[in-house]
């Protein structure tokens, strides 16, 4: 057997009952489509240190997903022992989303359009399911992959009121897919993004696109892991096939 038929055999079996047609992908954007998570993590970085907050750059890698609000709130409980105030949260992410922007344009993921279009070749409907409302990533979406997120398939920062690791975002990823949590899959690249999709109830992938070791993923919760987005990529049409026969079982 293939690791792919295993790992999709051992996640059918928790859901005995459930249908298993795979009608939806429901994808993460900075790490997944495009390689921007080093400039997102110089951005916070940034603007945490001209704060005089203590902090490294690498620790944000870990925060992604989560709202720019909750991020923040982590800093300040660390710092100053609380939240911040509506004001201060909305007055500093607009600062990090300046530094974001001055840190240059984030490349495509290499591997991103043909992980895309094989599931679009498969018909399996695309949901893009981000924390961010950077308006400056999220506008070049129908030029860089276009065809593939209708508009009315995009869960952003401006849909939910809990981030991630919270499953919000992904049940309305379901929700705008018109499936349930067995029907889909979730196309991540970080640990609380994979908590995210986990807690969903959703066949959860992670890919390795940045520094965060794949045990972190692992223990996040991800029923598969990939080193890299090209390798998922290969190998995504032979999870396809093993969601796909099982379901002819």
């Amino acid at each position: 057997m293939t690791k792919e038929e295993v790992v999709v055999d051992k996640y059918l079996a928790g859901t005995a009952g459930m249908a298993h047609c795979i009608k939806a992908a429901l994808i993460d954007m900075d790490g997944v489509l495009y390689d921007s998570m080093k400039n997102h993590t110089a951005a916070w970085f940034r603007m945490a240190t001209e704060l005089g907050i203590e902090c490294t750059r690498d620790e944000f890698y870990a925060y992604e997903g989560m709202t720019g609000a909750a991020t923040i709130d982590i800093l300040f409980k660390r710092a100053y022992g609380r939240n911040a105030s509506p004001e201060e949260a909305k007055e500093l992410y607009a600062r990090k989303a300046r530094y974001f922007m001055e840190t240059g344009e984030p490349q495509m993921m290499p591997g991103a359009t043909r992980m895309l279009e094989v599931l679009r070749n498969a018909g399996i409907e695309r949901v893009l399911v981000t924390g961010s409302g950077q308006h400056s990533i999220l506008d070049r979406l129908d030029r860089d992959y276009p065809g593939i997120f209708a508009p009315d398939k995009r869960v952003t920062a401006m849909n939910v009121t809990h981030g991630k690791p919270d499953p919000e975002p992904y049940l309305k990823g379901l929700e705008f897919a018109g499936c349930g949590p067995h029907e889909a899959v979730v196309i991540e690249n970080a640990p609380l993004g994979v908590l995210a999709g986990h807690r969903s109830g959703c066949f959860t992938i992670g890919i390795t696109t940045g520094p965060i070791p794949r045990h972190d993923m692992e223990k996040s919760g991800a029923d598969i892991v990939y080193g890299s987005m090209p390798e998922f990529a290969d190998k995504l049409p032979e999870l396809i096939t093993a969601f796909k026969n099982r379901q002819a079982k």
